[in-house]
């Protein structure tokens, strides 16, 4: 299957990316490059990017959608998580703009050997990375039931958590749960009746846990902002799209963090902390897609963009 990438909110993004002729931008997320082509037909020749994806598919459909730039595109299969040695390893000590565009892509649930999605009957996988080691058919096969209970609670925010643990231990004591149809119908079956009528797919919750688990996701985002911050210039920006709110969530934090100055007691007569704001948060709320760009990518309509500048 090709790889197709339609990229969200991206008029803001290059709103709030604000490139200059001397721009180096770092996207953390690469995906199929509908950012990263957008970036780079408004960035002059002097200017940069910097493209990081840990999916071979992704980068296969980068290269070939951003080949007419040349040398003013560098790919890294990679996580980016390890943006510090990256950066490193590619001389640049620091960038003007930041984009993490979080989550899964539409090409990843689409292709249905990827395992992430119920809509699709497949081996269960969920690895962004093919070559990681740990798998959903690991997790779902091989956790204890108290373990999967607090994966499904703290990733998915699932109040059925218990009880699909448990609907799933007991299954696989009869046989290995190896499908995204198998634990679809689990998770239907665990979860009662009155609380399937409404509302999305009731897998929906679990497969997202899942996922979060596989590919260690908010971890990686937790460690990875402040490491991209201290990367910018002064100036510079960080733009970051989130799909639900334990993304939202953990980059609120740490834009609000980042951009707090002292800390010292309000009694204290001189600051003895030291603390300087690193950041100016430009968007107090965040960025919502509009209707038409819903009606025309279902899938954006979670979106939340949050960005901040360096000072």
């Amino acid at each position: 299957m090709a790889y197709r990438h339609q990229p969200v909110l991206l008029a803001e993004v290059l709103e709030q990316l604000r490139t200059t002729s001397r721009s180096i931008v770092v996207d953390c997320t690469l995906g199929g490059a509908g950012h990263a082509e957008a970036i780079l037909s408004q960035l002059p020749p002097s200017g940069i990017l910097i493209g990081i994806d840990q999916d071979v598919a992704a980068i296969s459909e980068a290269e070939v959608r951003t080949a007419r730039f040349g040398q003013q595109i560098t790919i890294v299969r990679d996580n980016f998580r390890n943006l510090e040695r990256i950066l490193t390893d590619a001389g640049v000590e620091e960038v003007d703009g930041v984009l993490f565009d979080l989550g899964v892509s539409s090409a990843q649930l689409d292709a249905a050997e990827r395992g992430f999605s119920y809509w699709h009957d497949s081996r269960l996988d969920m690895r962004m990375n093919p070559q990681a080691k740990l798998s959903a058919i690991d997790v779902v096969n091989t956790y204890s039931c108290e373990r999967i209970a607090q994966v499904l609670r703290e990733y998915g925010e699932e109040r059925w958590a218990s009880r699909i643990a448990e609907f799933i231990c007991r299954s696989r004591e009869q046989a290995p749960i190896e499908t995204t149809a198998q634990l679809a119908q689990i998770v239907r079956d665990a979860i009662p009746a009155s609380a399937r009528r409404s509302g999305p797919h009731p897998a929906r919750r679990t497969f997202q846990a899942l996922r979060i688990e596989v590919n260690d996701e908010l971890n990686a985002i937790a460690t990875t902002l402040p490491i991209a911050v201290q990367r910018l210039a002064k100036g510079g920006r960080i733009v970051v799209i989130s799909y639900h709110s334990l993304e939202d969530r953990i980059v609120k934090q740490a834009f609000t963090r980042l951009a707090q100055g002292c800390i010292c007691p309000p009694k204290v007569p001189q600051c003895q902390c030291g603390r300087t704001p690193q950041l100016k948060i430009l968007t107090r709320r965040p960025i919502r897609p509009t209707a038409a760009e819903i009606a025309n990518n279902p899938r954006a309509r979670s979106a939340k963009l949050r960005a901040a500048e360096r000072v």
